[in-house]
């Protein structure tokens, strides 16, 4: 009987998640905002791309993945600012937190559309993978590579976005706090000698720049997946209980 219990519990979880998803991600794909956010991303994206890619005149994709970090520092914030923080504005929230979803299901149900509309957003860049195919013979380590930390790099700005948008109501602060974060995690490897001895180590682990840069290079070190992973985590994690408060308000 238990298990009965606890299979009709995971269903019910499960459904509740889905449908949060399908609502998000059909709220992406029905606005504006999402697209515009896309096309800008694609056009910076591109321009960077090739004026790079023909003043170097080497067939690959460093170039690209080198201001990738930037680019979703900027643009996953932009995706996430109004995914808690406009229903705390409209009060559409209340009516959420009153059903019968769990905090963890509503906070990963948003997080996954957003992620899942970064994918969709990076998908068209692919075309830069047929360009330097066409142009040249690329090695496919460091492009898998790339590809894969931008999806782990996609998952920790969109934690750290969502995260963002519980703690406010409007979506520009939420903005703001995301990408500050962000842009913060991408660059503090830049300024590491300005630090003592003692603590650059330590600070170099929670540089998402660095460990992005070794992913894309194609190597695949368990350190940095679960330096992605961890940040991912805590920033849900921080989500969760901020959206619990809320609810015992």
């Amino acid at each position: 009987m238990s298990g009965q219990k606890s299979e009709t519990g995971a269903s019910r979880r499960g459904s509740a998640l889905a449908v949060i998803l399908g609502r998000e991600l059909s709220s992406y794909f029905s606005g504006p905002v999402a697209y515009i956010v896309s096309g800008l991303f694609l056009v910076f994206s591109g321009l960077l791309f090739f004026s790079t890619f023909f003043l170097v005149d080497r067939a690959e994709l460093r170039g690209f993945f080198g201001v990738l970090p930037m680019l979703f520092a900027f643009f996953v914030p932009a995706l996430t600012m109004r995914l808690l923080a406009e229903e705390r504005r409209s009060g559409s929230i209340e009516t959420l937190l009153t059903m019968p979803v769990s905090a963890f299901d509503a906070v990963m149900g948003k997080f996954l559309a957003a992620l899942c509309f970064v994918a969709v957003m990076l998908a068209p860049t692919l075309a830069y993978v047929a360009t330097v195919a066409v142009l040249g013979s690329p090695d496919a380590g460091p492009i898998v590579g790339g590809y894969l930390g931008a999806l782990f790099l996609a998952s920790a700005f969109s934690a750290v976005g969502l995260f963002a948008s519980a703690v406010t109501k409007n979506q520009i602060v939420a903005f703001f706090i995301a990408f500050t974060v962000s842009f913060g995690l991408v660059i503090l490897d830049q300024f590491l000698v300005i630090f003592p001895a003692a603590v650059v180590a330590p600070l170099d682990w929670l540089s998402a720049g660095s460990h992005f840069e070794s992913v894309s290079r194609g190597i695949i070190d368990s350190r940095d997946l679960l330096y992605f992973l961890s940040v991912t985590a805590i920033f849900l994690a921080l989500t969760v209980k901020t959206v619990q408060e809320r609810r015992e308000i």
